[in-house]
């Protein structure tokens, strides 16, 4: 069975936030086995700059590297990275699953992922050029992933 592991920064404090992940969660559990780590994410000051900006995203970069299984392919989530339809994310997964066991998905923090992280990954995917909040992302993975395995198994779910 395909491992995930997805590595996020940052805590869910909302119920809703957390039922949705409880709720994904469980229906993933037929067809992957699913790892999901929260990392503490680093105080930003209000008076934030460049410096003390890439400071940050080094700290949870580092820490997010500390985690990350061996043998992993590594997706980083980010605004420069490639879009795909669900379509196209189902043959995706497809894809990489034929020569590895286990994908690590990153969402960083409010203030993205270093660049040394980003060229550690294997791929970058963009859910959309649009902001959401990292919370949120970590429920649209969890519901793609889903989707991504009905898809690829013929089940009716994807429309």
């Amino acid at each position: 069975m395909l491992g995930i592991q997805v590595i996020c920064v940052g805590k869910l404090k909302e119920t809703y936030l957390k039922s949705a992940i409880a709720e994904y969660s469980k229906r993933l559990s037929k067809y992957c086995k699913l790892e999901i780590v929260e990392l503490p994410d680093e105080k930003i000051p209000e008076k934030l700059n460049g410096s003390i900006s890439n400071e940050i995203k080094s700290k949870e970069s580092d820490n997010i590297l500390k985690h990350i299984k061996k043998d992993s392919y590594v997706i980083c989530l980010d605004l420069t990275g490639k879009q795909f339809s669900s379509e196209e994310f189902s043959s995706e997964i497809e894809r990489i699953s034929m020569t590895s066991s286990h994908i690590t998905f990153i969402i960083g923090g409010s203030l993205g992922l270093s660049k040394n992280l980003l060229d550690f990954c294997t791929q970058k995917i963009c859910f959309s050029k649009m902001t959401f909040p990292h919370q949120l992302i970590r429920i649209f993975l969890l519901e793609q992933l889903f989707r991504s395995f009905k898809i690829s198994n013929g089940e009716i779910y994807h429309r």
